[in-house]
């Protein structure tokens, strides 16, 4: 880890700053569209919007880069965000905001792609797996500081959006200024979707689901608070709480699930996550009740994540594991653009109100749950000792990452492989 630190310091401080921006934009927007008096409907819009333009980057930006060099690509896509940011109170109109949501979510995929391609060239063989891990948690912590600079200014005014425009501005300079070489760019032809829903039907529907609810918990958590008057100080600690809770629990599921059958361990994450949100719906207007759930709801569905690509590893051979990561990263992505929408429907003052926000995450993540139960009927498991290894993944990673999360995987496989060969021929 003090290895990758010190050839890698300057990109994931950089990283952590953008992360910073990117949370503190998100959760204002969920409470500056409250005070301007857009509806619940066209705020699930504007938070949709961030999701459809991530995908769309996460397609487009390595023919960018392969085209016109990773630097420029950075430096254009970090211009476009912090001038987005500067935008949104500047025009407060839901359409305004839907096209700017949609471009700052291009944008990140782009960055995405780039930072994480620069990371991967970094890394060497040896400590790329600590590599990513370190770069999930700086992501992590960047979310999490953005939700205590909310507090800094008056969401009625500029103040805020300026503050997450200008770490936008400054993240890029550790970045450019320090790396020399630009890395190589590849990316493998994705499995198409058909087969990759023979090879793992959980993987599959489980990656759709879940980007629903991760998009629910990044795009709506705010807006939640708003409409249920909670405080801006108590907004922000609420929406902090899921990833807190992702960064507690990530590494204890992973732990058990190089232990046991993944799809129990799916299921029971599922499910105590559907639990947590049921208990948000019932019992949130008493707030410590409402963190509680919150931890429990990010701490169960993050890891979800990374607990359904090792479970479709799992079904893979290794050289399409490469190839299996675009095509779940759609799913994911699909389910993501869905999430807010439905969300902010059934959050609607003649629906649901506050509480459709838990109605929708409680109902995707017992839909999870039974998905796993079922598929447990399906296939025999496969025993422990020839499962790969669980690599720490977020909804927000890009194709880039992905791909490093699979070559580690099957660098760990190989490993092994030859452990047993040295052991059987001693």
């Amino acid at each position: 880890m003090i290895q990758v630190l010190s050839t890698a310091w300057a990109l994931l401080l950089g990283m952590g700053l953008l992360m910073v921006g990117n949370g503190l934009q998100g959760t204002i927007l969920g409470v500056r569209g409250e005070i301007e008096g857009f509806s619940t409907l066209e705020m699930s819009f504007v938070m949709s919007a961030y999701f459809m333009g991530f995908l769309g980057g996460s397609r487009l930006a390595p023919e960018m880069i392969r085209r016109v060099g990773h630097v420029r690509v950075f430096a254009a896509l970090a211009s476009f965000i912090s001038a987005v940011m500067i935008m949104y109170p500047m025009l407060t109109d839901p359409i305004a905001w839907f096209l700017g949501r949609a471009v700052i979510g291009f944008c990140f995929s782009g960055v995405y792609v780039t930072a994480e391609s620069w990371l991967n060239n970094a890394a060497s063989n040896e400590n790329r797996g600590q590599a990513l891990s370190l770069y999930m948690i700086v992501q992590m912590l960047g979310v999490i500081s953005a939700q205590g600079l909310v507090l800094l200014g008056d969401p009625a005014g500029y103040e805020t959006f300026v503050i997450a425009s200008i770490l936008v501005s400054v993240s890029f300079a550790p970045i450019l200024l320090s790396i020399s070489p630009t890395p190589a760019f590849d990316t493998t032809k994705p499995m198409t979707l058909r087969e990759l829903m023979g090879k793992s039907p959980l993987g599959c529907v489980g990656m759709f689901l879940l980007g629903g609810v991760f998009s629910a918990q990044f795009g709506m958590a705010a807006v939640y608070g708003a409409r249920a008057a909670l405080s801006l100080v108590e907004i922000s600690t609420f929406v902090a709480a899921f990833y807190i809770g992702a960064i507690v629990l990530q590494y204890p599921l992973g732990w058990f699930s190089d232990r046991m059958d993944r799809r129990f361990l799916i299921l029971l994450a599922a499910a105590i996550g559907g639990a947590s949100a049921v208990a948000g719906m019932l019992f949130g207007v008493n707030f410590p009740i409402l963190l509680v759930t919150a931890f429990f709801i990010g701490g169960m569905s993050n890891p979800l994540y990374s607990l359904l690509i090792a479970h479709t590893n799992d079904f893979l051979d290794r050289e399409d594991m490469a190839a299996a990561s675009g095509g779940l990263l759609f799913i994911n992505g699909l389910g993501a653009i869905a999430g807010p929408l439905i969300t902010g429907w059934l959050m609607g003052d003649g629906i649901f109100g506050p509480p459709g926000f838990f109605l929708f995450i409680a109902a995707l993540l017992f839909a999870m749950a039974g998905y796993a139960m079922y598929r447990m009927t399906q296939r025999a498991a496969i025993p422990v000792d020839e499962t790969g290894t669980m690599s720490p993944l977020y909804p927000s990673a890009s194709p880039v990452a992905l791909e490093v999360a699979q070559e580690v995987a099957i660098e760990a496989a190989e490993a092994e492989d030859d452990a047993q060969d040295v052991s059987a021929n001693a």
